[in-house]
Order: C-alpha cells, then structure tokens, then sequence
C-alpha cells in the first residue's frame, strides 16, 4: 500500500499525469531541446528517475504530449467533416475554414498545440512522423479532394495540392502572433475570426474558380 492507505498504481498514475501535465507547458513553450528532466520533473514534484520510470526517456514522455495533440487535432478535422456531410465541395471548404478557426483559434482552448507545433516544425523531432502521418496528411488529403472536386479534375493535378496548402497556409496568419496583432489588432477578436474564416473562403474559392477557368 502507498500513503495514506493508497495503491502504489493509484500514486504511479497520479505521478505520471502530473509529469505529462508540466512537460505539455514546458515543451509548448520551449520545444523539445531546450526543455531538460529535471525542470519537468521539478513542475511535477517527482523524482528525477519518474520520467524514466513511466516513459523510457525524454522523448517516450515526449511523444506522449504529441500523441494528446494529435488527437485533438484529428479531431478537428473529424469535425469539419462531419459537419459538412450533404453539403457541396464548395460549402464543405467553408465548413472546414469555419471549424478550424472555431476550435483552434476563436477559443483558444488548445493554443499550446499550436505553440509546440511551431517549435516542432522549426525544430523537428521523430515525432514529426507521428504528426504528418496522423493528422497533416489526412487533412490536406480531405482538402485536396475539396479542391479536385471544385476543380474538375484529377486529385493528381498539380493545381489540386498547390490550392490545398494555399488554403491551409492562410490559417497560419491569424494565429495569435505579434505580427497579426500590429496589421490587425481585432484579428483574434470574435468577429474579426468570423470576417476573416468568411474571407479565407471567398479568396479559396475565388482562386480555385479562377483556375478552373482558365
């Protein structure tokens, strides 16, 4: 038995979320390289041989702060799909514009994900794998075939994935950053989120248009 009556597995787990609880803020705030052991161990109160003990190492605890976002943002995108079932190609790009930044931006509930993603991608880990695979690939295949259908055409045409990531692209602009805020100040601001999902729509759309026409 653990103190004060307790099992050692109920202590072990209660030691393991608190390890998670003060990585996720240390590496969405400094990355993975910067962040040692002993600072996380000393956010969690745990001994320094906790993260060896629950995780392997420093990457195993890593990897398990990615694996939460990732199922965050697959389920992002999970719910633009559903939300736009029965709808057009051109108000299911609407649809996902919409989601995104209601769930990612708007709210901001989760904006440590975004955090440790800028330091994965400036920084890429293995866990990078984890990411594009889980959740950047199927994304942008979803978008892709948005685009293909609008298009007309083929999900191989080059213009499919170039329109894909132009969209995807834009979202990285209203992210919370200083230099949104100086062009922008209400950018982040409810109704400027909700002017700006309808003009990341309309300019996708328009541009997709333009080169169907052409």
């Amino acid at each position: 038995m653990g103190r004060k009556g307790r099992t050692d597995t109920a202590v072990d787990v209660e030691t393991r979320e608190r390890l998670l609880e003060a990585a996720t803020r240390l590496f969405a705030a400094e990355g993975f390289q910067k962040v040692t052991v002993r600072a996380i161990c000393q956010q969690a109160r745990a001994n320094v041989a906790a993260v060896n003990y629950h995780f392997g190492d420093k990457m195993g605890l890593y990897r398990d702060v990615v694996s939460r976002a990732i199922e965050t943002m697959r389920e992002t995108t999970a719910v633009a799909q559903r939300d736009g079932e029965g709808r057009t190609a051109e108000e299911k790009l609407g649809v996902f514009v919409r989601v995104f930044i209601d769930r990612v931006v708007k709210h901001g509930r989760d904006s440590w994900i975004h955090q440790l993603m800028v330091h994965e991608m400036a920084d890429p880990t293995p866990a990078l794998d984890m990411v594009f695979e889980q959740v950047i690939q199927p994304r942008v295949a979803y978008v892709k075939g948005l685009v293909a259908e609008i298009l007309g055409t083929s999900i191989d045409d080059p213009r499919v994935l170039r329109s894909a990531m132009s969209v995807q692209s834009q979202f990285h602009f209203v992210m919370s950053n200083p230099v949104t805020r100086r062009f922008m100040p209400d950018a982040t601001e409810p109704q400027g989120l909700d002017d700006m999902a309808q003009h990341i729509t309309e300019f996708s759309l328009a541009g997709i248009k333009a080169l169907k026409e052409r």
